[in-house]
């Protein structure tokens, strides 16, 4: 008996020498020294956070010298985020490079004059996004800053904002090239308030033909801004009175170019061309056509 509680001492003895006795608990490593914390923390803080990729924007930024609007995209808007006023001051240019227009075949322009109003331009934006084609939308002066809310959706949407003048009026806009300058950069001015940044393309009212001298053009040039008028109409403005069939055979007529720059409008009394806009656009898709936005780069439509 005495035997057997020795061995049973002695396997006791040996158990706790080298894992312990019974059911006690493995040994635990000492706390880390404040030296070994402090080690550990700067090898947590040396690893650099993530970072979430920026959000793409929908339109392209010009440069203080303009020196990045040679794109290779037609349907990326391109904007500048100074005013005239601003380039003056700060000494920055204000006339643009010369650009080579875009060499893609077969890119439509939709274009959409004298808006925004609050019924025809977001049933217009609700047809484009459906059909996922970005268009260019002409801006009154007036209107925008009436509407403020609708040229931030149209700018938001990834649809180029292009200047039309401040209120339109024929008389006072073509009273004189000083006249026409300072109508459009109010609109600038205008447009730059609500989304921060200008439009660098123009459209004059009732196009350039029969508007515009030599001078005119030299002093939107002087300026950086680029014209351009249309090559083919959907006749949404004909007095007498035609309906949404006539706009979609219109186009369906006269868009045979490589390049077609569709004029139509978006503001109030023009129901009928939101009617027409799905089947203008399928019309164009089914003959091969993208759809880019009005920039710098686009091409002349003469």
């Amino acid at each position: 008996m005495k035997n057997m509680q020795k061995a049973a001492m002695a396997v006791c003895l040996a158990g706790i020498l080298f894992s312990g006795c019974g059911n006690q608990k493995a040994a635990t490593p000492p706390p880390a020294t404040s030296a070994q914390e402090a080690t550990e923390k700067a090898q947590d803080t040396a690893q650099p956070p993530k970072k979430e990729a920026p959000a793409q924007l929908p339109y392209i930024t010009a440069t203080k010298d303009f020196d990045n609007l040679q794109l290779g995209a037609a349907d990326i808007p391109v904007y500048d985020a100074y005013t005239l006023a601003e380039r003056r001051a700060n000494g920055m240019t204000t006339v643009l490079p010369e650009l080579t227009p875009y060499q893609e075949k077969k890119v439509a322009y939709l274009t959409f004059d004298d808006g925004p109003d609050d019924v025809n331009t977001p049933a217009i934006l609700e047809i484009l996004r459906q059909e996922n084609v970005k268009a260019t939308f002409y801006v009154v002066g007036r209107s925008a800053l009436t509407y403020p809310d609708i040229v931030k959706q149209i700018f938001l949407e990834g649809h180029a904002i292009g200047n039309h003048s401040y209120d339109h009026d024929y008389d006072r806009l073509y009273a004189s090239v000083s006249q026409y300058l300072e109508e459009m950069e109010h609109t600038d001015e205008i447009l730059h308030g609500i989304i921060g940044v200008r439009p660098l393309v123009t459209r004059a009212p009732g196009g350039r033909i029969g508007h515009f001298t030599e001078e005119y053009v030299s002093a939107l040039a002087a300026n950086g801004y680029v014209e351009h008028d249309w090559n083919v109409s959907s006749a949404d403005t004909a007095p007498n009175h035609p309906v949404a069939q006539d706009f979609i055979d219109n186009i369906e007529g006269q868009a045979t170019m490589d390049s077609p720059i569709i004029l139509m409008h978006c503001s109030s009394g023009h129901e009928e061309t939101v009617k027409a806009l799905p089947g203008i656009i399928h019309v164009l898709r089914d003959r091969g056509y993208a759809f880019g936005v009005v920039t710098p780069m686009t091409p002349q439509p003469w």
